[in-house]
């Protein structure tokens, strides 16, 4: 199983913090560096020393680093209009020498629309922007130089767009989609995506959420092998039980809650745990790591538990 660092910057990082412990993930042999795209801190208003744009900090990143996997889990169709986010990632992805992926999601987080003027349409319609959105930044991406672009959505119309958001990586940067939604989720997966995340699920809800890809896979004739399956979880490890609990309450959780919903205890049991998502047909982990400062959580994992997943 590929495992993934997956974190969340706008609890509170600075961009020192963030490249500091994506070039450990990166020596310690990890295979990808992942953030959220968030603007405001989930649980109080303060998040000091303040929130990071994640493209931004990926193009940082892309500079920074030289062999981890870059991206975003996942980027809201509300932040940013189609065209300019497909130059963006492109850019990105060549800043990069290829190693960018694109999360694309409908967001949920209205609070932070609200503290940041970012207009929040109901999820309907949110649903049928992501759906526009994926249409578009694909079309850019993969319309031939010398040719031009058009779109005539609902919400976002482009006429005669040269595309020249043109990513290094061909026919483009891989397209990630998660959620758990049982149809509109699904089909655009089978339209759009190279990646499907589970995310946040117990290994037992699985098998469910991914029979509906495989389904929606076969009603447009694709193979439903075409598509990587991953989950993304919360990582609490600790070389004994006591470590496990002073790390569960440095994220303000339960032992007991953590071990029931996330990837959590010794090494052993989280590579028992994985391995149970490895049993149910996942290939890829992203394993969310809240404290940016805790090194040797890291060392950890990948000293106990990447050896043997």
């Amino acid at each position: 199983m590929d495992l993934r660092i997956f974190i969340e910057p706008q609890q509170g990082a600075s961009y020192e913090a963030v490249v500091a412990l994506a070039r450990l993930a990166e020596e310690l042999g990890f295979d990808g560096f992942f953030s959220s795209d968030h603007y405001l801190k989930m649980g109080d208003a303060s998040g000091l020393p303040g929130p990071l744009d994640a493209w931004t900090t990926l193009a940082g990143l892309a500079r920074d680093t030289t062999r981890l996997r870059l991206g975003t889990l996942v980027t809201p169709i509300t932040f940013r209009q189609p065209g300019p986010l497909a130059i963006l990632v492109a850019q990105v992805d060549a800043m990069s020498g290829g190693r960018v992926e694109l999360g694309l999601g409908t967001g949920w987080f209205d609070d932070e629309h609200h503290a940041y003027g970012i207009p929040f349409p109901p999820l309907g319609e949110r649903f049928e922007r992501l759906e526009e959105q994926l249409a578009i930044i694909t079309g850019l991406w993969t319309t031939p130089v010398g040719e031009t672009f058009d779109f005539n959505g609902t919400h976002y119309q482009l006429t005669g767009s040269p595309a020249m958001a043109n990513p290094l990586q061909q026919p483009h940067p891989p397209v990630i989609i998660g959620g758990g939604g049982p149809k509109r989720t699904p089909r655009l997966v089978a339209t759009y995506a190279d990646e499907f995340n589970a995310m946040f699920v117990r290994p037992d809800d699985v098998p469910a959420t991914e029979q509906r890809i495989d389904e929606a896979c076969a009603a447009r004739d694709r193979d439903p092998a075409t598509v990587l399956r991953s989950v993304s979880t919360t990582l609490c490890l600790g070389a004994d039980e006591a470590e496990v609990a002073r790390r569960a309450a440095t994220m303000g959780r339960q032992v007991d809650e953590l071990r029931a919903s996330s990837v959590c205890g010794t090494p052993a049991e989280v590579v028992d745990r994985l391995g149970q998502y490895t049993d149910a047909g996942l290939t890829r982990a992203y394993l969310q790591v809240l404290d940016l400062t805790d090194h040797d959580h890291l060392h950890l994992l990948a000293e106990q538990v990447l050896p043997h997943v």
